[in-house]
């Protein structure tokens, strides 16, 4: 990969040069005779920028992710060099299909800049069928795909609503679940475009809770007739993102849970000193860093996520929670890619009712081959290293659709990969669970398939230090 961008850094160089010897008089049209072949490292204007394609996206967007202005000065290198960074900068905003950045008018030394974009889908009304396990392999094997365990509805995702980037989400789910749920996120709010805000609001009720975990499983408990728990979060916050690559997130957030006497009964300790229902506000930081090629399925780069939260100020509720991620990929040949994954994560005080005590094996914060097991605790983290190389690299064409309109083409690519993990989480009471305080262990192979609009398919064999092993599936996140 890397060969081949410096492949295409020469030859764009090359055709810029040749736009500067056959340069056109503004005038008389006629060719110039007297322009010179500039070298590398000559120094070129910015002249105009010129953005087509954005029907729906605002300029300022866009061009808030260009990392040169109309009338800076570079050498022929690094501009070129810029054009890369541009378009790679303006796909990891996810608003577009493919962007093209690319030297348009050269006169004397100035260069007017040409980005084109291809805008996607923004508005998608989505069915929703989803197991409520925590991974596709523990709903189809331990729960034998019940479709009692099944959340089904839809949600409707509106993207670039003002084409400034914001997001609208709204949900309304029925099944295992009865839920109403709503969010913004609007990236900027100032002229200047750095602040911006974001809130959420969700309700629901459940018939069955995790009430306590045995053997490092979830136990559950389910009332056919009643609803054993019910729920209300939401949060608002304030965002800051200076430039690129970095964006911060002050919140404040409110919780209310309430659960069935029955539950309290088997598990006094789900809640503290017994207590059936809880609400409390709740304070958080997060940062997040992305200098990436490609966020949803990064060859080179880093990312990091830092996120710090007090939830209560009562001896109900007394929690802080320090979490870390960082992901670094590196290329070791052109379409091989080595992998660096890490977690961290601390709760304070230690001392936590069952409803705090969830680490590992929750979101997206998992062990591979462990994925029949959680493991509950307050302090511990891993580390994930992969080696990955792509082996195919291809689009299927659509039909054309309504005369005039060009077909669309499905990207696919496919990536093999070998993969080990190494963890540990610390326990203050672990109970009836072995699998905290040790060391844990394991290994495998797999495919990843990354396909239309980002969505990543993983498919896995793994082997852990319990000598188990077996096949499961996953949907890709960078962490």
């Amino acid at each position: 990969m890397l060969r081949k961008r410096k492949y295409y850094s020469l030859f764009f160089i090359l055709m810029i040069a040749c736009h500067f010897l056959m340069a056109q008089s503004t005038v008389t049209g006629e060719i110039k005779d007297t322009a010179i072949v500039p070298s590398a490292n000559s120094p070129v204007i910015v002249g105009k920028i010129e953005i087509t394609g954005n029907k729906k996206t605002k300029e300022s967007i866009i061009l808030r992710e260009i990392p040169f202005k109309s009338g800076q000065t570079y050498s022929l290198k690094e501009l070129v060099e810029k054009f890369e960074t541009a378009r790679r900068q303006l796909m990891n905003t996810t608003l577009f299909n493919s962007v093209i950045v690319a030297a348009k008018n050269i006169e004397g030394n100035k260069i007017d800049v040409s980005v084109e974009v291809k805008e996607r889908w923004y508005l998608f009304p989505v069915p929703v069928f989803k197991p409520i396990d925590r991974n596709l392999n523990q709903w189809l094997v331990e729960q034998n795909a019940s479709l009692d365990r099944v959340n089904y509805g839809i949600k409707l995702y509106y993207n670039n609503v003002s084409g400034k980037n914001d997001k609208l989400k709204l949900g309304l789910i029925n099944g295992y679940t009865k839920q109403l749920s709503l969010s913004y996120d609007r990236l900027y709010i100032d002229a200047r475009l750095k602040w911006g805000f974001k809130f959420s609001f969700a309700a629901g009720k459940n018939r069955e809770i995790n009430y306590n975990t045995i053997n490092d499983k979830q136990v559950f408990l389910k009332d056919e007739n009643n609803y054993v728990r019910n729920f209300t979060n939401a949060n608002a916050e304030l965002t800051y993102r200076k430039a690129i690559k970095t964006r911060h997130s002050f919140g404040i957030s409110y919780a209310a849970e309430g659960i069935k006497d029955t539950i309290v009964s088997l598990n006094p300790s789900y809640f503290k000193s017994g207590r059936n229902s809880i609400s409390f506000p709740g304070i958080y930081y997060n940062m997040t860093y992305y200098d990436l090629d490609y966020i949803p399925y990064p060859t080179k780069g880093y990312a990091a996520q830092v996120s710090i939260s007090k939830n209560g100020f009562n001896n109900i509720i007394d929690l802080w929670q320090l979490h870390v991620k960082g992901s670094g990929t590196w290329p070791l040949s052109a379409k091989t890619f080595l992998n660096l994954n890490v977690y961290g994560g601390i709760k304070l005080p230690f001392k936590q009712p069952y409803f705090n005590q969830r680490f590992l094996g929750y979101g997206d914060v998992f062990m591979q081959g462990f994925e029949y097991f959680v493991i509950d605790g307050v302090a511990g983290g891993y580390l994930k290293t992969t080696v990955t190389r792509e082996l195919l690299n291809f689009a299927i064409k659509t039909p054309a659709g309504k005369k005039g309109r060009e077909a669309q083409r499905i990207p696919f690519r496919i990536f093999g990969k070998v993969f080990g993990n190494s963890g540990y989480v610390h326990a203050q009471q672990p109970g009836q669970n072995s699998l905290s305080n040790k060391m844990l262990y394991s290994g495998g192979f797999g495919i990843d398939i990354l396909t239309f609009y980002d969505v990543t398919f993983k498919l896995e064999y793994s082997f852990n230090s319990l000598g188990q092993n077996g096949l499961f599936l996953h949907r890709k996140t960078i962490f």
